[in-house]
C-alpha cells in the first residue's frame, strides 16, 4: 500500500476492465470525489479531506490509474479514461458528486462533468490542465525522452520540488519518497511514461458543454502556467466560474495552504444546498 502511512482510510477497489481503481472513503453526507494529477497520489489530498470530512461531507479520493495503489496493467491512459473511471466510482458509490481535480484530475473532472451531468453536482479545479499548453517540437520530444520508463522515476524526483513553488509542505520530503518509491514498482514507471504523453483536447472540447458551478484554484506561483492568474481567468470566464488565487503556492496549493484551500472549497459547496 502506498499511502496507508498518510493516515488514510482504509483503501478499497473498483473493478474496471483492465484493472482495479484504488480509491478510499472517509465521512458522511454528500459526496465529493478528490481526484490527483498526473504523477500524484491520492493521498496528495491529505490535509485537504480532514476538512471536508469535518464540513460534513463524504469524501472520496481515487488514485489514478495506472498510479499509487491503482492498477499499471491499463493498456491506455488519459482524461476520456481517467473520466469513465470516475463515472464508475460515482455510480458505485451513489451520486451525484463535487468533484475536485488537480491538474490533470482537473481535465478528467470537465468530462465527466460534460458527458455525464447528471453525476455532478459541482466542479472545484486546482491548478488545472483543461487544454495542451505551447510546447514546441523539440521540447516535446526532450519531455519524451525524459520520461522514458528507465529515466520516469528520477526525472521526476528531479524536477516535481519545482511544482511546489512557494510555501513546502510540512511532510514534503517524506511524501515525495513515498511518490518516488510508487514509480519505481514494477509496471507503474511505464505507465506514468503513457500519462505524461496524454493530450488535453477532449477537456478543451467539451468546455462549452459544461453546465456545473465551477470554482477554479490556482496558486499564484504555479511553474505550470507562464501566467496562473490568467490560465485562471480564462477558465473560470469559458465556464462561467470563479477564480480563487492562493499566494505562495505553486501547482499543489491543497497540499501547500491547505487551510485557504480549504476554507475556500468548504464556501464554495455551501451555495449548492448540497445537504438539501
Amino acid at each position: 500500500m502506498t499511502h496507508q502511512a498518510m493516515n488514510a482510510p482504509a483503501t478499497e477497489y473498483l473493478a474496471r476492465p483492465e484493472g482495479r481503481i484504488a480509491y478510499d472513503v472517509d465521512g458522511s453526507g454528500p459526496l465529493v470525489v478528490l481526484i490527483p494529477g498526473m504523477g500524484d497520489l491520492l493521498a496528495g489530498y491529505r490535509f485537504l479531506r480532514p476538512a471536508l470530512v469535518a464540513a460534513g461531507y463524504r469524501v472520496a479520493t481515487t488514485d489514478l490509474r495506472g498510479h499509487g495503489d491503482s492498477d499499471a496493467t491499463f493498456s491506455t491512459f488519459g482524461d476520456l479514461e481517467s473520466a469513465a473511471d470516475i463515472v464508475a466510482l460515482i455510480e458505485h458509490l451513489g451520486g451525484p458528486a463535487v468533484l475536485v481535480g488537480n491538474s490533470m484530475g482537473a481535465g478528467v473532472a470537465v468530462c465527466v462533468a460534460a458527458d455525464r451531468p447528471e453525476l455532478v453536482n459541482g466542479l472545484v479545479l486546482v491548478g488545472p490542465f483543461v487544454r495542451d499548453g505551447k510546447v514546441n517540437a523539440l521540447m516535446r520530444i526532450l519531455m519524451r525522452a525524459a520520461m522514458a520508463p528507465m529515466w520516469a522515476a528520477a526525472t521526476w524526483k528531479s524536477y516535481s520540488p519545482r511544482l511546489y513553488a512557494g510555501r513546502t509542505p510540512v511532510d514534503f520530503e517524506h511524501y515525495l519518497g513515498t511518490v518516488i518509491a510508487s514509480l519505481r514498482r514494477p509496471g507503474y514507471a511505464k505507465a506514468f511514461s503513457r500519462t505524461t504523453r496524454v493530450s488535453h483536447a477532449p477537456s478543451q472540447e467539451r468546455i462549452p458543454s459544461v453546465d456545473a458551478r465551477t470554482l477554479v484554484v490556482m496558486g499564484a506561483l504555479d511553474p505550470d502556467f507562464p501566467e496562473p492568474r490568467a490560465e485562471a481567468e480564462w477558465i473560470a470566464s469559458a465556464l462561467n466560474g470563479e477564480v480563487v488565487m492562493i499566494d505562495d503556492a505553486g501547482h499543489y496549493p491543497q497540499s501547500q495552504q491547505p487551510e485557504t484551500v480549504g476554507a475556500a472549497i468548504v464556501s464554495f459547496l455551501a451555495p449548492l444546498s448540497l445537504h438539501g
